[in-house]
């Protein structure tokens, strides 16, 4: 399987969740040069919110 994490050359956003009882995981890499990482639930769930709302295709739709 290719490696899905993001990098700087491959800008995106991860998440991971391999079973119902295990936490989730989640990376994300702007190419603003933002990055982070987060594990469990709650922490991936924000990781997403934050992403979707300020890097990643919200940078298009500001043109930041």
């Amino acid at each position: 399987m290719t490696d899905l994490t993001p990098s700087p050359d491959r800008p995106g956003l991860h998440v991971s969740k391999p079973s119902p009882n295990a936490p989730a995981t989640g990376s994300a890499v702007c190419h603003c040069g933002a990055s982070a990482t987060a594990t469990g639930d709650t922490q991936v769930r924000a990781l997403v919110e934050g992403y979707a709302a300020n890097h990643g295709a919200a940078h298009n739709r500001t043109g930041r």
